[in-house]
């Protein structure tokens, strides 16, 4: 086996620039799906090789040094060309493309996603995958800090302002779900003060809008329960302990629950989110917009479809863009 200790390599970079970003040596080991001893050992050897020490793993959290500091944008630079080099030789024949890592919004993990990385496969026999589901705000940080390549997600206003390219994929209203048969009467909004309110929790983007949009609407609703999971949160609905606010693709991913609760149109000025895929601007070359021309099929047949299908109301307001 040849020695590296004493080279600077493409993989201790990339370690160097996780263990930077995460502050981390176990998380940035379960970030690039490494052991966390071998990380450490690749940080080492990039070390000895620069004959400094780039990251200062006796703080917690990991702290780097004034020479980390330094080597850290040309590491980032060297790093950026290698993903360009990659992309460019891939270019027009995505075969060759040998890594993806993709970000995917939560929503879609049960349905979309593995449709999409089936058929991403057939296409890419000798591409590896990596495959990171969660929180939009926490995909798009993965994003700008390079740990992702590409990301389906909720936009965020400004977030991605300057260093993104962004393509529109789905706009989705935001509704109520209620307990089976409840009816609110006239007043809809006055009949649902009758039940709790189920809060999505303001720790994730969509939570924040819609606490945004109640404010805005000068509308107090109780702060009792608020929740992180749609599951947990249809699952109290179904048994009859309250209401909440959610998207369609919110409503559609607790299947076990849905049959026990009703939908109805937002009971106040309507609200919706857009879901775009969003790239580092010009780093994919083309990936990106061939990546959508795949999923707008798939969120026609998979999500537009079955909603239209349960909620006919919805047409015109739930759509691919």
């Amino acid at each position: 086996m040849t020695d590296t200790a004493g080279r600077v390599t493409l993989w201790g970079i990339e370690v160097f620039l996780a263990v930077a970003e995460e502050r981390s040596v176990s998380a940035a080991a379960r970030r690039l799906g490494a052991s966390p001893s071998g990380v450490s050992q690749q940080l080492s050897n990039l070390e000895t090789a620069l004959g400094r020490v780039l990251i200062d793993r006796s703080h917690r959290p990991a702290q780097l040094t004034a020479a980390g500091g330094i080597f850290r944008k040309r590491a980032q630079r060297i790093w950026d060309e290698a993903m360009r080099a990659r992309v460019e030789l891939a270019a027009g024949d995505l075969r060759n493309l040998t890594d993806l890592r993709l970000g995917m919004i939560e929503d879609f993990d049960a349905d979309v996603t593995p449709r999409l990385i089936s058929e991403m496969a057939e296409e890419l026999g000798e591409c590896r995958f990596l495959l990171e589901t969660g929180a939009s705000h926490r995909l798009l940080d993965l994003l700008e800090a390079r740990a992702l390549d590409v990301v389906v997600a909720a936009e965020l206003e400004g977030a991605a302002a300057g260093w993104a390219e962004v393509h529109p994929l789905l706009e989705e209203p935001f509704i109520a779900a209620v307990p089976k048969g409840f009816e609110p009467g006239a007043d809809v909004l006055g009949g649902l003060r009758s039940l709790p309110f189920l809060h999505y929790t303001q720790r994730h983007l969509m939570g924040r809008q819609i606490s945004a949009h109640l404010t805005q609407n000068r509308i107090e609703l109780s702060r009792r329960f608020e929740l992180d999971s749609y599951h947990a949160i249809m699952a109290m609905v179904a048994s009859g302990a309250g209401w909440t606010i959610l998207t369609p693709l919110g409503y559609l991913r607790a299947r076990r629950f849905r049959d026990d609760a009703d939908v109805l149109p937002l009971p106040m000025a309507p609200l919706s989110r857009r879901i775009s895929l969003v790239a580092r601007s010009e780093q994919l070359q083309d990936m990106p917009s061939r990546l959508v021309e795949r999923l707008r099929p798939l969120l026609r047949e998979m999500i537009l479809a079955p909603a239209i299908e349960r909620m006919p109301w919805l047409e015109g307001d739930l759509r691919v863009l």
